[in-house]
């Protein structure tokens, strides 16, 4: 179609309800002889002379006449596509959003964005996906929202809001000797441990975070969640550690301690393909995550 001037659709379309070149130039705001210009481009392009002269007035082609509502309702699609979209009535939606998460995202934001949406937006559905989902699902479409840490392997297209940050911490349980003194890095270090998977490369966060420790950890167990960290910290007598916010209600009944060493905080983010940005009700899910991580 590159041969092919789209804006003469409109004019053909005033030119055929006019059929008078002084009342379609005034409609197009054009002058009457650039509106002429635009009718001798149309019957070129066409191979038709569409409006024939008729005494003083014009009457249209056989070809014209038979165009003639296809072309009103051309322009009148055209016109509706490209017109902003009408404000969005949320509580009248009905559709199924799919979100890729953590349990971290779930503990901290799922329960109380599932109950916002409810709330102001029933039609609405949440389907959540754990994170270990395969899958390019941004640029495919099966996900419409992820949360997660920004890394090198984000697809660069992809747009980004940060949500909140969170800390390192140590957890045992409430009996552990750790709950009644300090923790110093030879405690930490003379400790069992409970290790987390970070990848599919069964890379343990806790290797990475201390950078080659004095001596090697004695990590008695390796799960793939943080959750799961705690829960086996709980039941073991070994230490998790895990992130604060993302396993905050995960801790009750249990001593939490601060990392006798430095730990770079995780910066929590939230991911959605371009494609989407504009999507009004997209946006308003986007703002309640939003909202909710303000909060916190």
């Amino acid at each position: 179609m590159k041969d092919i001037d789209l804006n003469l659709i409109p004019a053909l379309n005033i030119l055929l309800e006019e059929r008078n070149v002084a009342r379609a130039a005034k409609r197009m705001n054009l002058s009457q002889s650039a509106m002429s210009r635009t009718l001798a481009r149309l019957r070129t392009t066409m191979d038709d002379p569409l409006l024939v002269r008729a005494g003083r007035g014009l009457v249209p082609s056989p070809r014209a006449l038979e165009i003639q509502a296809q072309v009103s309702r051309l322009t009148l699609d055209a016109e509706a596509i490209l017109t902003p979209a009408a404000s969005l009535d949320i509580a009248a939606i009905k559709r199924t959003f799919t979100l890729l998460t953590s349990d971290g995202f779930m503990e901290s934001i799922g329960g109380e964005l599932v109950k916002r949406v409810a709330a102001q937006a029933p039609g609405i559905r949440l389907r959540f996906l754990p994170r270990a989902s395969p899958g390019n699902g941004l640029r495919d479409g099966s996900v419409d929202i992820e949360t997660g840490k920004l890394k090198a392997t984000t697809y660069p297209e992809l747009l980004v809001r940060r949500l909140f940050d969170d800390q390192f911490i140590g957890v045992v349980g409430k009996d552990h000797p750790f709950s009644t003194t300090k923790v110093t890095l030879n405690k930490y270090l003379d400790g069992r441990h409970i290790g987390v998977y970070r990848d599919s490369r069964n890379n343990c966060h806790l290797e990475s975070m201390l950078n080659k420790p004095e001596r090697p950890l004695a990590i008695q167990a390796f799960v793939g969640s943080y959750t799961g960290a705690v829960a086996l910290a709980r039941a073991t007598g070994c230490i998790a550690t895990v992130p604060a916010r993302h396993t905050a209600s995960f801790c009750h009944e249990m001593h939490r301690f601060p990392l006798p060493f430095d730990v770079p905080a995780i910066t929590v983010s939230m991911f959605w393909h371009p494609r989407m940005n504009a999507d009004q009700a997209h946006r308003w899910l986007r703002e309640k995550i939003i909202e909710i991580s303000a909060e916190l």
